[in-house]
Parts: structure tokens; sequence; C-alpha cells
């Protein structure tokens, strides 16, 4: 990868310590504070409130300084939650070519989930900067179809999934190194992955800790 910190230090001087007695002093504002040490946080499904602030995120940091690496930090189970499907794909390829657009090296860290379409983003990170807490579960899966609605919304959800699948094959092809038809035939069903086994899939490069 091009610059960054050294090993282990991807998260270091992020809260900085209060002048005076804590108990005058108002809550921190915890995610500014990440985000001025060029960490974003993706925490929650990617609904499309979320994925909004991310690619304006990205964007940002991009235009402050296009040289130093962003800290992308994942816990999310992607566009589903509770097999429900929460947000259509497009948000999760939102976010993915605003990865490719910015000029920065991004280091992306699952932090404990990274399911379907956030595992997608956490592996189109910095080559030999895509990592995992030991007790993450990283799972690879197809995307969901629509369950219900009428019979022209659910021709239309049908040829979307079929397009959308080819596409999230064809990425995670291109970052884990594997085959397209490999891939294609591993997310058929979906397949849960510990950090080692993650980096042995491609996924990620190390696991932290």
């Amino acid at each position: 990868g091009r610059g960054g910190k050294p090993r282990g230090g991807t998260a270091i001087h992020v809260i900085p310590s209060l002048v005076g007695d804590a108990s005058t002093q108002p809550p921190p504002d915890l995610p500014s504070f990440l985000f001025k040490e060029r960490i974003i946080y993706l925490g929650m499904s990617l609904v499309p409130s979320v994925t909004e602030l991310l690619v304006a995120e990205f964007l940002y940091l991009q235009f402050e300084d296009s040289s130093k690496p962003i800290y992308f930090y994942i816990n999310s189970t992607g566009t589903t939650k509770q097999a429900d499907r929460l947000a259509y794909d497009a948000e999760a390829f939102a976010i993915y070519d605003t990865m490719s657009y910015v000029k920065n090296p991004i280091h992306t860290v699952c932090v404990g989930t990274a399911w379907g379409e956030a595992a997608m983003l956490l592996a189109a990170g910095e080559k030999g900067h895509r990592a995992a807490l030991p007790s993450s579960t990283l799972m690879v899966k197809e995307p969901m179809a629509l369950k219900r609605g009428q019979a022209t919304d659910l021709d239309l959800a049908r040829l979307e999934l079929r397009e959308v699948r080819e596409e999230v094959v064809k990425t995670l092809a291109k970052h884990t190194g594997r085959t397209i038809d490999q891939v294609s035939k591993d997310v058929r069903r979906p397949i849960y992955m510990d950090p080692q086994r993650a980096i042995k899939y491609g996924l990620i490069d190390k696991e932290l800790g």
C-alpha cells in the first residue's frame, strides 16, 4: 500500500484528553474525534442515510489530503438484518465506487461483523491493509431477493437481482484473487469465516490483536 502508519498503529490518539474537571465538560462527540483522525466508522446496516454520510466523509477526507490513508472500520450486516432486506445493494456500490474513486489508500478493519455487502467493502480496501479483529465474523453471500410485492415488481426485482449478483461476484473475485466461477459457486449459500479463514479466502490480509 501507499504510505500509512506502522502496523498496529491505526487507531492511536483518537480520544483527546479533557482540560479541567471532566464533570464540567460537555460529552465528547466521538464520531467527530474519529473523523479528525481520518477514521470512518460503519456501525449499522447500509440504509440510504448511512450511505450518504459515508460517501460525503470519503470525499471530504480526499479533499483535505489525498495522500494520507483513510481508515474504514466496519461492523455491519450489509443491506440486511435478521433476514430482512433493509436497503438496495446500490447503497453498497455507491460506497464501493466512492472508495475506488478517491485517491487515498483505504485501510479497512472489521471490528465485529462484516456480512454480505459489508464484506465486499472490507475486501475492497488497500491490499496489505485489510484486517479484522480476532473475534470478528465475516460472511459472503449472494444478494437477497425481494420477498413480497406485485408480480411486476417481483419481475423487476428478479432482473435487478441477477444484475447485482453478477456485479457482487465480479467485485469479490477482483479483490480476493479468486475466479468469477469460484465466487459464483461459493455465494450460493452463506459462508461464515473467522479472520484466519478470511485471510485464506482473500477477503483480508491480516488479523489484528
